[in-house]
């Protein structure tokens, strides 16, 4: 039995993905999840053979979702399936160690095979997207393993700042103290190995990393 984790925040794109799957495979498990933290709960509940991961669910936001779930569970398989199939992009996916690219538009017959690969341990992208990877620099590797260590809030954090965003206006749009928030940017310094909010703007920049949307209060 294959046990999967789709994790993506559209209803209806899970559906479609289930319907592929169930297609093309008799015995498979399905799990679903919508943003980040349910995607770590059922990781950490369930005994899943692969993860689905959309790159845009709540909490994620481009690469720190895969860089936070890599971390916290390194043997996991992970492909990330997702509407952009920006060269770039795919490039530093597959060179932090994804085992595959799926992009939204695939067939059921190109996803069935996608996960079979990744299943028998290759790595898959579409053949029309293979000539076009390029291998990242260790200088990026080394931001990705440093973001990777941030927590979602501090991430959310760092976010803002490359926003521009003052101590107070985030504390503001997280609704938590400015304490807090000088907390987490000493955390986030400490972590990234830097001292100024120009160097953590520079960094989230280079990753791609989107501002979260505002909390609502």
């Amino acid at each position: 039995m294959i046990s999967l984790l789709i994790a993506d925040d559209h209803p209806l794109y899970r559906d479609a993905l289930k319907g592929a799957l169930n297609v093309n495979f008799s015995n498979l498990t399905i799990h679903e999840a919508e943003d980040l933290n349910s995607t770590v709960a059922k990781l950490e509940n369930e005994d899943v053979d692969l993860l689905l991961l959309d790159l845009h669910m709540p909490g994620s936001s481009d690469l720190f979702g895969f860089l936070h779930i890599q971390k916290q569970f390194n043997d996991l398989p992970i492909a990330v399936v997702s509407g952009t199939e920006d060269t770039a992009l795919i490039s530093k996916i597959m060179g932090l160690g994804s085992s595959g690219f799926i992009p939204k538009t695939a067939s059921a017959v190109e996803i069935a095979e996608a996960i079979n690969s990744i299943l028998e341990g290759d790595i898959w992208v579409p053949e029309k997207l293979r000539e076009q990877i390029n291998q990242v620099d260790e200088e990026f590797t080394t931001l990705a393993e440093n973001v990777a260590t941030l927590t979602p809030s501090q991430y959310k954090v760092l976010c803002y700042m490359r926003d521009g965003l003052l101590n107070k206006q985030i504390g503001y749009n997280l609704d938590i103290a400015e304490a807090t928030v000088k907390a987490h940017v000493t955390a986030i310094f400490r972590k990234l190995g830097i001292n100024n909010r120009t160097q953590a703007v520079l960094i989230a920049s280079q990753l791609q990393l989107e501002p979260p949307a505002k909390e609502e209060h």
